[in-house]
């Protein structure tokens, strides 16, 4: 099991290490143990945490609404709570990375 992934009662918690002003916005691979995410947003005004949130969404075809930023609001270590079972966000997630 991926240590940046946590069962959650309500899904699944990622542990996120966010470089924000990045050229681009992506998956980065590990940093630690969080899964290290670039955001081309800069860090003002939580246009990075929008950004996060809007590229989550996407990446996991899940509606924002369904994505919350429970701590980390002005850090680079976030943790991100998604509302999809936790067997379904390991499967994916780790799809995507290879």
């Amino acid at each position: 099991m991926e240590s940046w992934l946590k069962n959650h009662p309500n899904g699944t918690v990622l542990l996120l290490h966010i470089q924000p002003g990045a050229s681009r916005t992506e998956l980065s691979g590990l940093h630690g143990d969080r899964l290290k995410i670039k955001i081309k947003s800069p860090p003002r005004d939580g246009e990075a945490n929008i950004a996060l949130i809007e590229f989550f969404s996407d990446l996991l075809k899940i509606s924002k609404s369904k994505i919350f930023l429970i701590r980390g609001e002005s850090s680079r270590q976030k943790d991100l709570l998604v509302e999809l079972p936790f067997e379904k966000a390991t499967t994916l997630l780790q799809e995507l990375l290879k």
